[in-house]
Formats: structure tokens, sequence, C-alpha cells
């Protein structure tokens, strides 16, 4: 039998265990962690010969102490270092939550992001917390948001269901950018029963005049089971990997389809899409198994 001395031997070694890994989750990986998921694929319908490196960052979550402007700018950095051919936001720059000590204007991390540098650009989509934490866009029910304009403000262009054709080595391919899938919040201040997304897909694809390859930026990837084979590559963020991940998986993924566009490189139906982890946390500065990362993505 255990005696009085060895239980409470081994109730403060789970405690201090419990208090280790608390602070690994609450401060060491969201804070100091930066990591490079890396994928090389030929999608289909990938145009011979083009080779094109992605650079990607998602869920930014600009605030303090967790994602500081300075640390943008650092993450930015690093992104450059990585030498990607074009260079992709996707969406949340907004905080997206309350644990903070102070928020980060948007004309702070825009100016952040803007040392971004890539030869074919950098091109960036909204996300719901871009959105959600824009009152005077809640109550217009659509436009813009105080996003679009930082960006816009900095020269980042934002793809609002919108499609352009860039060229690299004489090859041509396609970014589209769907507006946000959850943008509009229910409630009786906006007159709305329900969420409203204000993505459009198939107006968005029929601006894609030639047969080029296409890149779709969908900040929810829960739009991936309507993307039609015409899409090579599918680019999301939003997810964060759950931000807690046991063994590939994580107790909650903020998708209708839980663990099933969580995290990574997923094919379906011989179409694909990455889901990026992104960098910042919402709801709770809480980062387990998941750690705060670019993606980089060498396609051809």
């Amino acid at each position: 039998m255990i005696t009085r001395r060895g239980f409470f031997k081994v109730l403060g070694g789970g405690i201090a265990g419990v208090m280790s890994l608390g602070g690994y989750a609450f401060a060491y990986e969201p804070l100091a962690r930066l990591g490079i998921a890396r994928y090389r694929l030929t999608p289909p319908g990938w145009t011979p010969g083009l080779k094109l490196r992605v650079v990607a960052l998602a869920d930014i979550h600009a605030c303090e102490p967790w994602m500081s402007a300075s640390r943008i700018a650092a993450i930015c950095h690093r992104a450059n270092e990585l030498e990607g051919d074009v260079t992709l936001l996707l969406g949340d720059y907004a905080a997206g939550m309350n644990m903070v000590t102070q928020y980060v204007h948007s004309s702070q991390w825009s100016k952040a992001l803007a040392t971004l540098q890539a030869p074919l650009g950098v091109h960036a989509i909204m996300g719901n917390h871009d959105w959600w934490e824009d009152r005077t866009a809640q109550k217009n029910g659509g436009m813009e948001t105080f996003g679009h304009r930082a960006l816009g403000d900095v020269g980042i262009p934002v793809y609002g269901n919108r499609a352009v054709r860039l060229e690299k080595d004489g090859r041509g391919f396609w970014l589209a950018g769907l507006e946000d899938q959850l943008a509009l919040l229910p409630g009786r201040r906006w007159g709305r029963t329900h969420m409203l997304g204000l993505d459009d897909l198939e107006g968005t694809l029929t601006q894609v005049t030639d047969d080029a390859p296409v890149i779709l930026l969908a900040h929810e990837p829960d739009i991936f089971p309507r993307v039609p084979e015409r899409v090579s590559l599918t680019l999301s963020g939003h997810t964060h990997g759950g931000q807690i991940r046991f063994l590939g998986r994580s107790p909650i993924v903020p998708s209708r389809y839980g663990n099933r566009y969580a995290y990574g490189h997923i094919v379906e139906e011989g179409r694909n899409i990455i889901v990026s982890g992104g960098l910042g946390c919402s709801i709770a500065p809480v980062r387990f198994g998941v750690p705060p990362e670019i993606v980089v993505i060498d396609l051809g």
C-alpha cells in the first residue's frame, strides 16, 4: 500500500507536471516556438515546368503579449528568408480573444505585414475575426472591414471573391480569393437570425478565363467539399490545427467537419487542400502539439 508520504510525493509530482505542462501550453509554445511546415506536390491540372514556391501565413491574431507588432515583423522577416515566389496571407489578423494586455491596432499589424516581400507579390484574404471585430462592417452587412483598409493602405491587395492571373517564367496561374464564409454574425442588433457568409465560390471562379491552374484562398476549410476539380490547390487557415493536438487529432476543431480538415495536406477525390496550423491563438492563448508555423509549399 502507498504511504501517506508516498501519496503526497506522487501528488506533488503530478501537480508539478500539470503546472509544467500548463506553462508550456500557455507560454512557451504560443510565444516562443515558430515552425516551418513544408509541403511538396504536383497537384492535378498543374502546368508542366511551372515551379512555384508559395509562402503562406495564417491566423496572426495580433495582440499583446501573444502576437505583438514586433513579433509579427520578426515572423515576416523569417518568411522573407524562405524565398517564396509569392506570399499569401490567409486571414484573421484581428485579435479574436479577450485574454490580452493590449490590442494591436490595424495600422500597426499592417505596417509589420508590409515588410513581407516576394517577386510575385503579397496577396491576402480576410478571416471571420476580421469581420466579427468590426462593428461597423457588421452593421453594414458587408462592404469592407478595417482589415481590408489597413492592408490596402500598405499596398497589399485583398481578394474578396476575386481572381487574378499571375505569371512565372512565362507560365500563368490564378490566385482566387474568397470572402469569409462566416463573416456576418447573427443577432437582433444586426437584424440577422443566423450567420451569413459573404463567399461566392462560383462567381469567383467564373473570373478564371483560361486553363492555367488555380490556387484558391479560403479562410475556412469547410468550403472544400464544394471546390471543383478545376482548382489545383485550396489553401486555408482558421482551425489553428485545433490549437491542442494529440497523436494527430484535436479534441475541439472550429469546423463542422471536426478533424477532417483540422490540419495539414488532405487529398479527397484527387483534390488537394493544405490547412495551416496558423500563428496566433483565438478564444484562449493556448497551443499544445501544434506550434505556430509558416507554411512553405513547393509546387511543380
